[in-house]
Order: structure tokens, then C-alpha cells, then sequence
């Protein structure tokens, strides 16, 4: 028996050593706005002069994932090194990457910019003119709302089978559909409080670029056809043909699954290099 548990504890030590591997730095952020640490992974491109700045992507996990999801899914070093970005990988919990209106310890939004964004700049050289945000499901949300949010910081943005419509009955079918249980629709509330007292609404992508009448900047979606939330995707892809907003949308077979992200990031890094600014 003793053995055995030894050899489930070396297992398992290395599966961890092998999704962080190629990961320069492990970042443990202890912060004032989050109920935990927050554990970020940062992967910078090899082979590179010391003195060079580096464009940014931050990538974001999808619910009831963690940082670690983006590097089980495709190997981070090796995007880093073919296309000499930096990537970021920070935990996002299930905060859906914004201030919960009814939990003062789930500020995500001000970790973000007041502790992470800080540590960033001061552990990388940044090139403060290209840097990206992306994510999947969840983080596909949270990389829109960032950007629509703080246009100012980000070059472009992208996002994958993304959960861009806040809605209690939408979550409970979704919860089922992916868990068989109302774990989202639960865990949603206690981000965006009770949908009786708070609107949910609001945070729609659509309803958020509406709040910001003056956006109009390019950014890139995707989904897969056979995924439950590809309607979503579609439909901003609508709105945003109607408004003039210079949207690129993908579509390509596929479910809401590792297999499909390991192919859709690919083309979100293709498309910010084409993204890159000179000056």
C-alpha cells in the first residue's frame, strides 16, 4: 500500500512539473481584492536578446477550469517561441474576470489591473503597443469585456466558443448540458447576485459595446459549430456587422472541448501578429 501511494504521489508530481515545464516564472499573487492567491504562469520566448520587448497575450480559462488549463490544452512555449509573444496565464476562479457587485472579495477586475498588470510590466519588458487578451468560454467573456473595457491598454482581442451571454435560464441550460447538475448556474449567482434584485443583463457583450458608443475596434471570434454556445458568437457577429465594428468571426466544426481550442488559438496568435504595431 505504501508503495503504491508513493508511486500515485510521483505521478502526479510529475504530470504538475510537466504541464509547467517550459514556464520561466510562477507568479503567486496574494491579494487585496481576492478572497485567495492568485497563481499566474508566464512564458517568454527563448532565444531572445535581453534587451527586446515583448508584445503580451493574456490568456483566460474557461469555468470551473484554472490557470493550468491553457497549457494542457497546447504546449505555451512553443506559440511563445514561434511567434515571440509573451503569454500570460493568470487564475481567474469563477469571477467571470470582473468586480462582483454583491461579493467585496471577488474584485477580479481591480486585481487585474492594480496588482497583476503591475507585476507584469515589472517581471517582462513590455511593449506597451501590442498587447492582446483571449481566452475560452468563460474567458472568452472575460477577454471581450477587458478589452471593450480598457481599450486603452490592449492592442486587439479575441475569443473562443465564448460565453458572451450573461443569463440565469442560459446558465441552468448550459449547466446541465456540460455537468448535468445547476453547479453554473450556481456558482454565476454568486458573482452576479440574485437575478431578482441584480440585472444579469447587463453584462452582456452586446449590451457592453452599446454602453461604449464610440467602439470601434477590431477584435476576433470563433466558435464550433456543434457547441451549445456558438449561437452567441454568431450573434454578435451580427450586431456587430450591422454597427460597422470590424469583427472577424471563424466558424469550424467542433464542440465546446480541448480539442477544438488547441486549433482555434492558433489563429488568434496569426491574427495579432498581422495585429502588430510599428510606431
Amino acid at each position: 500500500m505504501k508503495v503504491e501511494i508513493e508511486k500515485s504521489i510521483a505521478i502526479i508530481v510529475l504530470i504538475f512539473a510537466a504541464l509547467n515545464i517550459y514556464a520561466q516564472d510562477t507568479l503567486v499573487i496574494r491579494s487585496k481584492y481576492l478572497k485567495q492567491p492568485d497563481t499566474v504562469l508566464v512564458y517568454k520566448p527563448r532565444h531572445s536578446t535581453s534587451d527586446r520587448k515583448f508584445p503580451v497575450v493574456y490568456l483566460l480559462h474557461g469555468y470551473s477550469e484554472h490557470y493550468m488549463q491553457w497549457s494542457s490544452i497546447i504546449n505555451l512555449q512553443q506559440l511563445a517561441d514561434q511567434y515571440g509573444f509573451a503569454i500570460v496565464t493568470p487564475e481567474g476562479f469563477a469571477t467571470f474576470y470582473l468586480n462582483s457587485p454583491v461579493d467585496p472579495s471577488s474584485q477580479y477586475e481591480d486585481f487585474f489591473y492594480e496588482e497583476l498588470v503591475p507585476k507584469i510590466h515589472q517581471l517582462i519588458p513590455v511593449d506597451d503597443k501590442n498587447i492582446f487578451i483571449s481566452g475560452l468560454s468563460m474567458g472568452g467573456f472575460g477577454a471581450l469585456y477587458h478589452f471593450i473595457r480598457h481599450t486603452d491598454y490592449y492592442n486587439t482581442a479575441a475569443a473562443t466558443s465564448g460565453a458572451l451571454h450573461i443569463d440565469p435560464d442560459k446558465f441552468l441550460e448550459y449547466s446541465f448540458a456540460f455537468w448535468k447538475n445547476d453547479r453554473l448556474r450556481r456558482d454565476a449567482e454568486k458573482v452576479f447576485g440574485d437575478p431578482k434584485i441584480y440585472d444579469w443583463s447587463s453584462y452582456k457583450i452586446i449590451k457592453l459595446i452599446k454602453e461604449y458608443p464610440d467602439f470601434n475596434r477590431a477584435f476576433l471570434i470563433d466558435c464550433g459549430i456543434e457547441d451549445p454556445l456558438y449561437p452567441l458568437t454568431e450573434d454578435l457577429k451580427k450586431y456587430c456587422e450591422v454597427m460597422n465594428i470590424p469583427v472577424t468571426f471563424m466558424q469550424a466544426p467542433g464542440r465546446h472541448d480541448g480539442n477544438y481550442w488547441h486549433s482555434s488559438i492558433e489563429y488568434h496568435f496569426v491574427y495579432f501578429k498581422q495585429h502588430l504595431r510599428k510606431e
